[in-house]
């Protein structure tokens, strides 16, 4: 791809990358497999809301439309625009969680939504790009500052706020993800061994706090580790989740011939679309879902490893884990290997602010795989400093009076103190 002129928010659609077009296909198969699974599964939920079985599915499809068109974007953007607008984004991320408080939409125990008419915005879905993008935009500019505990704190704050805003709707599910997201891209960044043990302390301090004034939310949390001691209540939706997947054997029962499906399961299309799929299409059909995910990591680490910008590459490390962490923990909920927290599958689970969000994401990483420029569009002061790798041989580089065309090296402290600053020209 040509280097964008500052001036210009959109380029051409790239193409050529071969890294990139493999990303785009696996996310083209699991969205076509994603919309077909939501049609078969949502069929019971449809009947029962008292319309036509295929409601739900039209609703999806109609959110993909959305979904596709926020790929487009996300393909032809500026990647340097988005990172440099973080924090505006950051500020609106964190109002519209504060809308939700004040205006949202209740449904299934959690005040999660926004009432657009159009759609149903869930702004604690688009919070988790704006995360990944915000802390990249940190470490690009404040990286120097961020190995003192009290400037990373300060820095880190608003991503502490919308976690917590999430926290309190209640969705400690979403609120997890968010925080793991900022933590690995920061780790990735090269923060300290120390900084990062004291965050996973403190995580750890918050995480039983909150079990402790939440007893409701900590039994249902820690039920997987004995759902059968209450098979009628929070127990109830592993059990019949592992009887769907039993019951599809190795090739399954047949597209649309699911059992759980009708009043059995609880959110079978959404939080249980996994099941679902094991169900009908046996353990072929999951075993391929689990393909596809590794298909996707795969591309989009060959991304993450050819980019020459390193704030491009730790928005696709964000993007990655955030992607790659939800089909984890969802796919380890439904079997038992983790507790039932409301995380979709990712491109699978029916929602549409979730699907939206999530191709936006796709389409930055087509984006970042065909970028071959170094900058970017990002400069600060006449230079783009970000943290690269250790360097051996030149601990401590020294400044040069040279052209534009070799910008100085910045001063190697702060966060990183073990990293150097990677200089771009």
């Amino acid at each position: 791809m040509d280097e964008a002129r500052p001036g210009r928010l959109f380029h051409p659609w790239p193409r050529g990358n071969p890294a990139a077009r493999s990303l785009l296909l696996a996310t083209m198969i699991m969205v076509a497999y994603g919309t077909v699974a939501v049609a078969s599964a949502s069929e019971g939920q449809a009947t029962a809301n008292g319309g036509s079985s295929w409601s739900i599915a039209i609703h999806d499809v109609v959110y993909l439309g959305f979904g596709l068109f926020a790929l487009y974007l996300g393909a032809r953007l500026r990647t340097g625009y988005l990172i440099r607008r973080a924090p505006l984004a950051m500020v609106g991320g964190i109002g519209l969680l504060l809308a939700v408080k004040v205006i949202g939409v209740s449904a299934n125990g959690g005040k999660r939504w926004l009432n657009l008419h159009v759609i149903f915005l869930q702004p604690s879905e688009l919070f988790k790009f704006v995360t990944i993008l915000y802390v990249s935009w940190a470490v690009l500019y404040h990286h120097e500052e961020l190995g003192e505990w009290r400037r990373l704190a300060l820095w880190m704050s608003p991503v502490l706020v919308g976690s917590g805003l999430i926290l309190l709707e209640p969705d400690i599910g979403t609120s997890s993800v968010v925080v793991a997201i900022a933590v690995v891209v920061l780790a990735v960044a090269g923060l300290s061994r120390q900084l990062l043990i004291r965050i996973a302390i403190l995580g750890l301090v918050g995480f039983g706090g909150f079990m402790l004034v939440k007893p409701y939310s900590a039994r249902r949390f820690l039920s997987f580790l004995h759902p059968g001691q209450d098979l009628q209540g929070s127990g109830y939706q592993l059990l019949q989740s592992k009887i769907g997947l039993g019951a599809g054997g190795l090739t399954g029962l047949g597209l649309g011939h699911s059992r759980e499906k009708w009043g059995l399961l609880p959110n079978p299309h959404t939080d249980f679309i996994f099941t679902i799929i094991g169900e009908e299409l046996g353990l072929i059909g999951t075993l391929t879902v689990i393909g596809l995910f590794v298909w996707f990591l795969f591309s989009a680490t060959r991304i993450a490893l050819n980019s020459q910008n390193a704030a491009q590459r730790l928005v696709v490390v964000g993007i990655v884990t955030w992607i790659v962490l939800e089909a984890v923990i969802n796919i380890a909920s439904v079997v038992g290997g983790w507790a039932v927290t409301g995380i979709p599958l990712p491109f699978f689970s029916y929602g549409g602010t979730a699907l939206i969000t999530e191709l936006f994401g796709v389409g930055v990483l087509y984006n970042i795989g065909h970028d071959t420029s170094r900058l970017g569009g990002l400069e600060i002061e006449d230079h783009v400093a970000v943290v690269g790798r250790a360097s051996r041989t030149a601990p401590h580089p020294e400044p040069r009076a040279t052209p534009r065309t070799a910008p100085p090296v910045a001063p190697r402290h702060g966060p990183m103190s073990r990293e150097r600053v990677r200089r771009y020209d």
